[in-house]
């Protein structure tokens, strides 16, 4: 009984917050499904957002071969070229 007190407890103070939370809005250019498809799967995609303030063309070229060769992405060659086209077009400088 006293489980389900704290569990009802920490439930109680902890649905708000994840209510507050709006899901973040990628901008609109081709390449977005390719995103939204392969890179949603293992992360937020606010991590796209929170990367470096003024990355370039080489940081996003690095990041998804990083998420394929490190991490085992399983994202094919053409996805992951579209993938970073869109990042380099949309949030490149």
């Amino acid at each position: 009984m006293r489980a389900l007190i704290i569990a009802l407890a920490v439930a109680a103070i902890a649905l708000p917050a994840t209510a507050q939370e709006k899901p973040v809005e990628l901008k609109k250019a081709p390449g977005l499904d390719k995103v939204e498809g392969n890179c949603s799967g293992c992360h937020s995609l606010d991590y796209i957002l929170m990367n470096s303030p003024f990355p370039n063309a080489a940081l996003w070229d690095a990041e998804v071969t990083k998420m394929i060769k490190a991490f085992g992405a399983p994202i094919g060659d053409a996805d992951a070229k579209a993938i970073a086209d869109y990042l380099k077009q949309n949030y490149g400088s």
